[in-house]
């Protein structure tokens, strides 16, 4: 079972899957988000985030969903005999004439390219930056472990009656954040499509109790959840009653809980071998950063393999240089704005709450919808699909156009 709770997709990843023909079908399984509230203790507004104006600009609506389902959504697009179940790379080697991978069943594979896709605690990583410091060519922030620990449970409930949960009558996602003052405690729900609830729970960690966490909760799945869900079960639900109703009505197998932290790996690729979304950079939990940001790195990453003329060690070396300086400077500014957004959309210290005490009530909206305006004007698409049309007002940054992929339509207009 797949575990996992919201997630939003915004501009910058829905025209790919308009170019894929899954929209739609994303649709059926979303909500459009327009407004996300921070509330206090008695419900009282703390701020809010507005995206009333989002499709307009963009041509998209801010999209939410169940992770479990969107996962579930493109795993029946994979052929079955595409997928490997329950591997787990131990290590590998590289030389000119190709890469060679090792698992610890004993299994080993060979190919042309190895993208590691493994998460944050990636073994392929691992693997990699070994071979790398043993030549003495990682730097040492690579070296360094991650940061900003929060102690993470999510959830999705089962179906629940509308009657008693009027916010599940809405086709419009109703996404609420609470804060527990004078404490790390912060929680979240937001309505999905078929009448159900995800939940996030958020324990803000020093650096002593990240210590004790990160050891045992390092990765998706169930766990024992006990002890955290009774210290949050009496605080109030933002969809009526208390938390701990929210959580009698999600199914066991739907909990898990996660260790979670932010960074920025300066070193993606070596030789015939890259790092792909969290394995590279590990955002925090803040609506879907983290997985938009690796699906901009697939995208873009397909792109340049789609371009290579060979796959020659020094023509695969360029490519995956080539995919690094690409996504940096776009995933940098990215991973600055969610540890931002993380102080205030759950973070407890007295800076957080000056950040977001400021956010809200200083800084005017029009200055906060112009910053998201500027965040989705980056909008990579598959060159070789047909793009999807830009709508909305906002400008675009462009595209620079596959010359294979021209020579290929030209090629099928001459043979018509």
């Amino acid at each position: 079972m797949i575990t996992g709770s919201t997630m939003t997709f915004s501009a910058n990843i829905l025209p790919v899957f308009e170019q894929l023909g899954l929209l739609d079908e994303l649709k059926k399984i979303s909500f459009p988000l327009k407004r996300f509230y921070l509330k206090d203790m008695d419900m009282g507004r703390l701020g809010d985030f507005d995206f009333r104006s989002y499709e307009e600009k963009t041509g998209y609506n801010m999209t939410l969903f169940a992770r479990p389902e969107l996962h579930q959504m493109l795993l029946e697009k994979i052929p079955k005999d595409k997928l490997l179940m329950k591997k787990k790379v131990m290590s590998f080697v590289q030389n000119e004439n190709g890469v060679h991978l090792r698992c610890a069943d004993g299994t080993t594979y060979e190919g042309d390219i190895l993208i590691g896709a493994d998460g944050a605690y990636s073994s392929v990583r691992r693997s990699m930056y070994e071979h790398l410091e043993k030549e003495n060519m990682l730097p040492k922030g690579d070296r360094d472990g991650l940061e900003c620990g929060h102690l993470c449970m999510v959830g999705v409930t089962k179906v629940l009656d509308p009657e008693k949960y009027p916010a599940l009558k809405s086709d419009i996602s109703q996404f609420e954040r609470i804060m527990a003052p004078g404490t790390t405690h912060s929680w979240a729900t937001s309505t999905v499509p078929n009448n159900r609830v995800c939940w996030l729970l958020m324990d803000q960690l020093d650096a002593e109790r990240s210590k004790a966490a990160m050891f045992k909760n390092s990765e998706w799945g169930p766990e024992s959840h006990a002890e955290m869900l009774q210290e949050y079960s009496k605080y109030p639900s933002p969809i009526g009653g208390t938390m701990s109703d929210v959580f009698d009505a999600t199914p066991s197998d739907m909990i898990s809980k996660v260790f979670l932290e932010c960074k920025l790996f300066e070193t993606w690729h070596y030789g015939r071998t890259a790092l792909l979304g969290d394995a590279c950079h590990k955002f925090l939990p803040s609506g879907g950063q983290g997985a938009v940001n690796a699906m901009e790195d697939a995208v873009v990453l397909a792109n340049i393999i789609y371009e290579l003329p060979s796959l020659s060690q020094n023509r695969i070396e360029a490519a995956l240089k080539d995919y690094r300086e690409q996504r940096y400077h776009h995933v940098k500014p990215q991973m600055d704005k969610s540890k931002f957004m993380g102080k205030i959309a759950f973070g407890q210290t007295l800076s957080d709450r000056i950040a977001r005490h400021i956010a809200f009530n200083w800084v005017p909206k029009s200055v906060q919808t112009a910053k998201l305006m500027a965040d989705v004007a980056y909008r990579p698409q598959c060159n070789f699909l047909p793009r999807a049309e830009n709508r909305g007002t906002v400008q675009v940054l462009p595209q620079k156009p596959s010359k294979r992929y021209q020579a290929e339509l030209a090629k099928r207009e001459n043979t018509k």
